[in-house]
C-alpha cells in the first residue's frame, strides 16, 4: 500500500488511476486487537458534532463517495460508543469490529485519492505540501528538496 500511494509531484490522471486499481486489489484487512480502540472511540466521539454537521450540507451529500465515508465512519464511532469496554469482547465481535474499521478506512483512502487528484489539477501549491507530508511516505519531509 505504501508503494502505491507514493504520490509525487508531476502525478497525471492516469496515474492516480493506477493508484485507484491497486487499491481495489488491496487486502486492507484490520485488526481491532491491534489498536487502541479506546482512544478511537474517544477522537470519534468528540468529532461526531462536526460529522453530523458535514451529513447536514446539502452540497456534500451529491458526493456519494464522501457521504458513504461520513456514514462509514459515524456507524464505526456508535459501534464503539455502544461498548462499555473492550476487554474480554468476544472474537466475533472483534471481528465485526475489524470489518467496521476496514469500511471506514476503505472509505477514507477513496477520498484521500479524489482529493489528491482533485489538487494535483488544481491547485498544484496544495498538492506540492500535501505530497511533502503524504502519510504512505516513510520519510515524509515538509521541506522542498530536489
Amino acid at each position: 500500500l505504501t508503494a502505491a500511494m507514493g504520490f509525487r509531484t508531476g502525478w497525471k490522471a492516469a496515474d492516480s488511476d493506477t493508484v485507484r486499481r491497486a487499491l481495489n486489489g488491496f487486502d486492507h484487512s484490520l485488526d481491532a486487537t491491534r489498536g487502541d480502540l479506546f482512544a478511537l472511540r474517544e477522537l470519534l466521539t468528540a468529532k461526531r458534532p462536526f460529522l453530523l454537521g458535514l451529513l447536514q450540507n446539502p452540497n456534500l451529500l451529491e458526493h456519494e463517495t464522501f457521504t458513504e465515508l461520513l456514514w462509514a465512519v459515524l456507524h464505526l464511532q456508535e459501534e464503539l460508543d455502544a461498548r462499555s469496554s473492550f476487554e474480554g469482547l468476544p472474537a466475533s465481535d472483534l471481528a465485526h469490529l475489524s470489518g467496521d474499521l476496514k469500511r471506514a478506512y476503505n472509505a477514507i483512502l477513496v477520498e484521500w485519492l479524489a482529493y489528491m487528484r482533485h489538487l494535483s489539477t488544481q491547485y498544484p501549491y496544495l498538492y506540492s505540501l500535501a505530497v511533502r507530508r503524504n502519510p504512505y511516505d516513510p520519510e515524509p519531509s515538509v521541506e522542498v528538496r530536489t
